[in-house]
């Protein structure tokens, strides 16, 4: 049955927090530092050692040597597992401290592990490591996962890499991979996938010659960013397509990572329902290929504050204050806009069950193929909080504004649907159980300390 959770409704939201860090730069900032070789002042001019931007230094290089620093990494399972897996590829990487992560690259080859690579939960850990391993000649691999990645669509990744030359058996988990000398290719994803851009352009950067990658939409750019603030120099043709030149390389950082947005949203949701809660959220990555929250929160007529910008390692950051409206209007996502929210949909569900009228999720197949069938995920639960939904095959139409009723949320393995039934939860009448919320420790950790921290007992 896994963990059971109770919560029952609360006053209101209030308080000051500084939510996880976020993932996506975590996995990308271990993956970077690992891959990070001596001897690279040739791509980083050691006068450009650090960089100032608004608000201070906000990331040092270091040329010629391999080791970085990260600040503020998150402790997740999730990015735990992508450390675990480079540190049986052969890099070293060890947490000084409960803040702070140092991770050696070159110059010792990568070698093959001794057992499988355990991606645990984490479909990005799987796909990046994809990208990286495809151009190691002589390096094999077998990734694994749980049984809710190893339902995850891997052959989305399998075929730009098999383009490019590499041998990988198998279009889901467990993968097989042996590293070959690769090719440069000109690969149009079907999907708009940072996960599978990534992979293609980790792969391009042990490739030989200049590696072109388009997408339908605009995903999370982080890859793009961190590469290129490290000197990389990566090439565009237009806003969806991305190219880099096989042989780049980097020296050593230090990056302090921001919060994550993902994880800032359950907070925003919680004060965006309740008239006059107000929420500040801390050092949260702000990078507009992820702040579509914002852009619902603009249609409901939700209040969101901007102060203390910032940028780290090419990813803008700032605080973030949210007040409670008197009333939610409706709202509406669809096309590019689901990128740029994917994972917040779930919670913003929960929003739509408190804005007076009819909201629309389209163009979002890509819940179904999440750590559960996300869309099934919501549509049952706020179904049996007493929610009105319609699904689709590509999203959802939920109308309010509801008075949510207690019930019981099966998680399904999915830290996302617990975390957002436990925000519905607090708005209920009675008291809702979440069974499975052990999953929430692949990317919230803090997250029942955090809850207990800004809630307000009726």
């Amino acid at each position: 049955m896994g963990k059971v959770l109770t919560v029952s409704r609360v006053a209101g939201f209030e308080g000051v927090v500084r939510p996880p860090s976020d993932k996506s730069l975590t996995h990308r900032a271990y993956i970077l530092a690992a891959m990070a070789k001596p001897g690279s002042a040739s791509v980083i001019d050691a006068g450009e050692a650090y960089m100032d931007v608004p608000g201070g230094v906000s990331f040092s290089r270091i040329p010629g040597t391999y080791e970085s620093t990260i600040q503020d990494s998150l402790r997740g399972e999730d990015c735990e597992a992508t450390l675990e897996c480079l540190k049986a590829l052969g890099r070293f990487g060890e947490h000084l401290s409960a803040t702070e992560t140092r991770i050696f690259g070159g110059p010792e080859e990568w070698h093959s592990p001794e057992s499988p690579l355990d991606c645990g939960n984490s479909g990005t850990t799987m796909r990046l490591l994809c990208g990286v391993l495809a151009g190691l000649p002589g390096v094999e691999a077998r990734l694994v996962g749980d049984a809710s990645l190893t339902r995850r669509p891997m052959g989305r990744v399998a075929e730009p890499l098999r383009q490019m030359g590499a041998s990988i058996v198998g279009e889901s988990s467990p993968l097989e991979i042996s590293g070959k000398p690769l090719r440069a290719i000109d690969y149009q994803s079907k999907v708009a996938s940072a996960q599978v851009k990534s992979c293609v352009l980790l792969a391009g950067l042990n490739a030989t010659g200049t590696t072109w990658t388009s997408e339908p939409a605009l995903s999370r750019d982080h890859t793009e960013r961190m590469l290129t603030a490290l000197g990389v120099e990566l090439q565009r043709s237009d806003l969806l397509r991305v190219g880099v030149e096989g042989g780049q390389v980097w020296g050593g950082f230090n990056f302090r990572v921001p919060a994550d947005i993902s994880s800032a949203a359950f907070w925003m949701v919680a004060a965006a329902c309740t008239p006059g809660a107000r929420v500040t959220l801390q050092q949260v990555g702000v990078n507009q290929t992820r702040t579509g929250i914002l852009d619902v929160f603009e249609q409901t007529g939700v209040k969101v504050e901007i102060h203390r910008e910032t940028e780290e390692l090419g990813e803008p950051v700032a605080d973030l204050t949210v007040t409670g409206p008197a009333e939610l209007k409706p709202f509406h996502i669809s096309g590019d806009l689901v990128p740029r929210l994917i994972d917040e949909i779930p919670v913003l569900a929960v929003l739509a069950t408190q804005a007076t009228g009819q909201s629309t999720i389209r163009d979002a197949r890509e819940l179904r193929v999440k750590e559960s069938d996300r869309i099934a995920k919501i549509a049952e639960g706020l179904g049996e909080m007493g929610a009105r939904v319609e699904t689709f095959e590509d999203g959802l139409s939920i109308v309010g504004k509801t008075a949510l009723s207690e019930g019981t949320i099966v998680a399904g393995g999915d830290h996302r649907i617990a975390m957002s039934f436990a925000i519905a939860g607090s708005l209920a009448s009675g008291t809702t159980t979440i069974v499975g919320a052990e999953s929430i420790a692949t990317s919230y950790p803090d997250f029942f300390e955090h809850y207990d921290e800004l809630a307000k007992s009726e």
